[in-house]
């Protein structure tokens, strides 16, 4: 873990963007197994790797790491699992790149988040970037024909959204530590997994893809992000964040030939401009603040 710590920040947040960004491609490598085997096969994986990571962190004092994230860790952590169901439904039901865009909307929604919870107004570049993302979201959703695809892309909305209360959590309770949060979160999605499957056993071809996505691609990738966002502005986390939305649909396309549609790729590029043109914003509110 040492080693980890002695990295950069943007370089680990560009590594865990990196590491969730093979999300979509390992979802659509499985062979036979259902939506919720793949659910809980990933989340069961996911959840012992963030215990090691806190057992490895807090050593005999991770009772006490799970005592003091409290009622907010708690909640946050159930929260977040319904973006984890979330994000396994829509990449198993529509495309890897439609997800990753609709993904990229997390800061607009917490911009909208903030307004209502944390009284923070919306400026006219904010809106106007609110705007713009939702007509790119309406091209993509209004052209899924298939209810198959119009229901995965709705379901990706469940992971910006979560993921947006989860920093609004933070920002209300900024010393709870939310890494045990993401222990809950796996759990949870593990049970609705389990519950939901007929069978829990599957190939051993797929019970490797679930150690990959659980360990390396979601447990590694929430790793990185969480130490390197400690040292790194929050506006800059947020553009490296951005990688994720471009690489995904980079591996599906090389590795299992998903070819996104035209009004994907166009809605995909408006969502994204929207979320560049917030961000500039953000920048600019911070370079004013630390000027003065």
């Amino acid at each position: 873990m040492n080693i980890i710590t002695k990295l950069p920040g943007p370089l680990l947040v560009f590594l865990g963007a990196c590491s969730l960004s093979f999300g979509g491609l390992i979802v659509k490598s499985f062979e036979g197994s259902t939506l919720w085997q793949i659910l809980f096969w990933r989340s069961l994986f996911f959840s012992l790797t963030v215990l090691a990571f806190l057992i490895i962190s807090y050593r005999q004092k991770t009772f006490k790491a799970f005592k003091d994230s409290g009622l907010p860790g708690f909640i946050g952590g159930i929260i977040l699992s319904f973006g984890f169901c979330g994000y396994v439904f829509a990449m198993y039901n529509t495309t890897v790149a439609n997800t990753n865009f609709i993904i990229s909307l997390q800061i607009l929604f917490l911009a909208i988040l903030g307004y209502f919870f944390l009284k923070e107004k919306i400026s006219a570049i904010t809106l106007t970037s609110i705007i713009l993302a939702m007509t790119g979201v309406l091209l993509m959703v209004g052209n899924s024909l298939t209810p198959g695809e119009l229901s995965g892309n709705l379901a990706a909305f469940t992971m910006p959204i979560t993921f947006a209360i989860l920093i609004i959590i933070v920002r209300k309770f900024p010393t709870v530590d939310m890494v045990p949060a993401q222990f809950y979160a796996g759990i949870c999605s593990c049970l609705v997994g389990y519950f939901l499957s007929t069978k829990i056993m599957i190939s051993p071809h797929d019970i490797f893809l679930g150690f990959l996505a659980g360990c390396f691609q979601v447990g590694l990738g929430f790793i990185f992000i969480t130490t390197g966002a400690r040292t790194t502005p929050s506006a800059m986390v947020g553009i490296i964040m951005l990688s994720e939305s471009v690489l995904g649909p980079i591996w599906a396309f090389l590795f299992v030939s998903e070819r996104p549609s035209t009004y994907g790729l166009i809605g995909g590029a408006i969502i994204l401009f929207a979320v560049l043109i917030q961000f500039y914003s953000l920048l600019s509110k911070n370079k004013k603040s630390i000027s003065h």
